[in-house]
């Protein structure tokens, strides 16, 4: 895929299409000369006119042209008022081209919200706290559950929503374009990780407790239709290149038969053949029941009797330190995963979205993104302390002011 490059202090999505006459040679290109946009908003720019090769360029903080994307299509979001000059060139062999094209940012009307504004899917994996995070009630459907989910963790709520096991999600958006600003984190996102008061193996060095890590996973509304239906971007974090990471794995859970006969193991895990789930890579195993969640683990509004999900795994991060099956340790990973270190842990809960790659692993320079995706990246059970789930609780645009937190310089 094509890189895209853009200049310090720029970012790109779609307001408008318009054709109009360029200068000779005569063609449509379907671009306007002039387009106005709301900062932190997308403007998408697409050329109808074909060429060999697309460059956009503007000029930089010192005044001179810089390379923003050599795309076809230019996605463009500015996190501040004024007047952006963009030029685009187009390489043909018989008619090159050459367009001049304002646009003009305002800033918004209405201040925009540094939180969560909206959850667009909740889909979580069968887990220990599903039907309780948020709490299941009879004829409760995906779109209720989803709004659930969005009157938990929207605004400045706070209240955790779980993601079960391997795979499962959940996508929201702000009410504007998180923007990327090269050299700074770009948005936060809250769960309940902690590290262990004291650790039965005093010769560790990697902090630990209960990190369950998720990955994180971007996009830019594309098509400018509100939904999540556009390629997605992996924030690749510490892990994402070692070889313990599966890329593109997929695990299928099974809905746990009425006539299913519990297989208790011990006290506390009542039922160790509850939920079978099998994996891309020819592995199987089930999710387990404990004794502290008596609900169903299954989501109960979503009728499907199977659930599958695609995406990175990470390798299991639990170790029985006790060697006794009663004192798990979750150890973090280093960096880019949500619930892996304590929220108030310097940056270690924020993200950047300079770290989007694409589906083959390479870097791919976003502009800004319009919505967020999380997911559980780990499949282990940690005997009593039962399967690994993600949990989050909130998100910020760390390039929005709060009222008390001074913003970095853009």
């Amino acid at each position: 895929m094509k890189k895209n490059y853009l200049v310090p202090f720029i970012t790109v999505t779609l307001l408008a299409l318009v054709s109009c006459a360029n200068e000779p040679p005569m063609v449509n290109l379907g671009i306007d000369d002039t387009y106005s946009v709301y900062r932190m908003r997308t403007l998408r720019l697409h050329p109808e006119y074909p060429g060999e090769s697309y460059t956009w360029t503007m000029p930089d903080s010192r005044g001179n042209d810089s390379i923003i994307s050599t795309s076809r299509t230019l996605y463009f979001c500015a996190p501040a008022p004024g007047d952006y000059n963009v030029t685009l060139r187009i390489d043909s062999p018989t008619d090159p081209v050459e367009h001049h094209t304002l646009i003009r940012v305002w800033e918004e009307d209405v201040a925009y919200s540094r939180y969560i504004d909206r959850v667009i899917e909740y889909r979580p994996a069968p887990g220990q706290f599903i039907n309780e995070l948020p709490a299941y009630e009879p004829g409760d459907t995906e779109a209720s559950m989803t709004r659930k989910a969005s009157e938990s963790i929207s605004g400045t709520n706070d209240v955790l929503i779980s993601l079960g096991g391997y795979g499962g999600y959940v996508t929201f958006a702000f009410d504007h374009t998180v923007v990327n600003i090269p050299g700074q984190y770009d948005f936060k996102i809250y769960g309940n990780s902690f590290y262990s008061a004291s650790n039965p193996n005093p010769s560790v060095s990697t902090p630990g407790g209960s990190a369950e890590p998720g990955i994180v996973m971007v996009a830019i509304d594309c098509n400018g239709n509100g939904l999540p239906d556009d390629p997605w971007y992996e924030l690749a974090g510490s892990e994402y290149y070692k070889p313990t990471t599966l890329h593109t794995h997929t695990i299928t859970y099974t809905a746990p038969d009425p006539s299913h006969i519990p297989t208790p193991l011990n006290p506390t895990i009542t039922d160790a053949t509850y939920i079978p789930w099998t994996t891309s890579d020819g592995n199987s195993g089930h999710i387990q029941r404990n004794a502290y969640h008596a609900q169903s683990y299954w989501p109960l509004w979503i009728p499907e009797t199977t659930l599958t999900f695609t995406g990175t795994c990470l390798p299991p991060n639990g170790v029985d330190e006790s060697h006794q099956g009663n004192y798990f340790v979750l150890y973090c990973y280093p960096w880019g995963y949500v619930d892996n270190h304590p929220n108030n842990i310097g940056d270690l809960s924020s993200f950047d979205i300079d770290w989007a790659v694409d589906a083959l692993g390479n870097p791919v320079r976003l502009p800004g993104v319009d919505f967020i995706r999380v997911y559980t990246a780990v499949n282990q059970q940690c005997g009593w302390l039962g399967e690994t789930s993600t949990e989050i609780s909130r998100a910020e645009d760390l390039h929005i002011s709060d009222g008390s937190t001074p913003l970095p310089e853009l």
